[in-house]
């Protein structure tokens, strides 16, 4: 029987995670954090105010079954007139640690939060979770929250051989525009959200140089806009190949829009990406996976506007192509690479590189300790796909063998490969809410409450 679970990472999915044992009336929990704080996670303790939410403050809520929770807690804050749109990240920072907050303060002895960084996992009779510092802990299950792992490093970047001035491989950074002036380049290795993270950050910090931002496509995310919802939406799960469900999305974005097409798959994304045979999911994450991300994750009008007003001074160019090799030089990094569709290489200089690649989940060239120790004894294994932590449909860990534990789990960005659209708040509060269920032995419960 279960009755203690310690939860490593006190993030979005592992605060959440202890705060629904509780909930329902589950084991105790152990929320293990090795930030300085915990309940918050990088996506929103280390947020630049002036990075915004991708999703709307309405669908926010930390709890399935109070889909207004976050709304009338904003409300009670005198923020009622925000409900309706984009809040800053921060301010969804201080909601998710008001919840802890609350948690610890009924929870008693049900609930303790450990500072420490936990290096390995032993499973057996119980689970043994090493710190760092040597200290061990006793569970009878974990939970692996340990969101998304860092960008990879480009192709032909080689960390080691760049000045840590010149190369940034935490985009999350403080001090990203740090001694740079307005005669400066910045080179942008990515042009999704993160791009958008950073653009946004070395703006502010008031850096008004020159900023390239260069991937294989060149596609930014699109901007979110108001729109009804369909008059007869999508019932039932499109069955099709992915080539045929591109032509149902573009069929169905003549008829309403393209917003609206994608939106109504939200509901269907899990169930075709674990019936897509896995040739499927090749071609898509090798063809589509682009497009896909850059008109599902979408960016608030402001930020959008913010956005094309940087583009619109000439402080913000974005390119196509492929990096191939990085030197440095006097004046900064010279920076070989190969415009999209030509065979001509282009030579750049630049005076910083940020790696804005966006989230990684290949394990077999992940850093991290725990995850390094996990996999060299076979208690975890990579998904076929590489795109993070095998799990089967309720979250427990595969090993090496092919097998699935009765003791650790994970959540989160990392269970890509099984769920593939689960990164987003609305995604994630359902995969705690269920896994927080079945450890506490009450999924038998119909419906969204107890």
């Amino acid at each position: 029987m279960i009755r203690h679970v310690a939860i490593i990472g006190a993030g979005f999915s592992g605060t959440l995670q202890a705060i629904n044992l509780l909930r329902h009336d589950g084991p105790r929990a152990t929320l293990i954090e090795r930030g300085a704080v915990a309940g918050r996670g990088i996506a929103y303790g280390a947020a630049d105010p002036s990075h915004l939410l991708n999703v709307r403050a309405g669908n926010m809520s930390a709890f399935p079954d109070e889909p207004d929770h976050f709304v009338r807690w904003l409300g009670a804050r005198g923020m009622a007139d925000a409900a309706g749109g984009f809040v800053p990240r921060l301010v969804f920072g201080e909601y998710l640690q008001s919840l802890l907050d609350a948690a610890r303060a009924t929870a008693g002895e049900r609930l303790a939060i450990v500072a420490g960084e936990a290096v390995d996992v032993e499973t057996g009779e119980d689970v043994r979770i090493r710190l760092a510092d040597g200290r061990v802990l006793a569970a009878d299950a974990a939970v692996l929250a340990a969101g998304n792992l860092p960008p990879h490093a480009p192709p032909g970047l080689d960390p080691a051989q760049l000045s840590p001035d010149r190369y940034r491989s935490n985009p999350w950074a403080t001090d990203l525009a740090d001694g740079l002036g307005a005669g400066d380049t910045v080179l942008l290795i990515g042009t999704g959200l993160t791009m958008v993270d950073v653009a946004l950050t070395l703006d502010a910090r008031g850096f008004r140089g020159r900023m390239v931002a260069l991937s294989r496509r060149g596609l930014l995310p699109r901007r979110h806009k108001a729109a009804r919802a369909p008059d007869q939406p999508l019932d039932t799960r499109p069955v099709a190949t992915p080539s045929a469900l591109v032509r149902i999305v573009r069929e169905r974005a003549g008829e309403i829009c393209w917003r609206q097409a994608v939106d109504e798959l939200r509901p269907f994304t899990q169930g075709i990406w674990a019936n897509a045979s896995r040739p499927e999911r090749q071609r898509f994450l090798r063809h589509l996976r682009p497009w896909w991300d850059v008109h599902r994750h979408r960016i608030a009008p402001a930020v959008a506007e913010r956005l094309a007003a940087l583009r619109a001074e000439g402080r913000l160019v974005t390119v196509a192509g492929k990096t191939m090799a990085f030197a440095e030089v006097e004046q900064g990094i010279a920076v070989q690479w190969r415009p999209r569709g030509t065979d001509r290489p282009e030579r750049l200089v630049v005076q910083r590189i940020v790696n804005c690649t966006g989230p990684q989940g290949d394990l077999t060239r992940t850093e991290e300790p725990l995850l390094q120790a996990l996999l060299a004894r076979g208690a975890i294994r990579p998904d076929a796909e590489h795109l993070g932590l095998d799990v089967d449909p309720g979250c427990a860990v595969v090993g090496a063998g092919g097998a699935a534990g009765e003791r650790l789990f994970a959540l989160g960005p990392m269970t890509r490969g099984a769920f593939w659209e689960i990164v987003a708040v609305p995604d994630i509060r359902r995969q705690s809410w269920d896994l927080a269920r079945r450890l506490s032995n009450a999924h038998w419960v119909a419906g969204e409450g107890l």
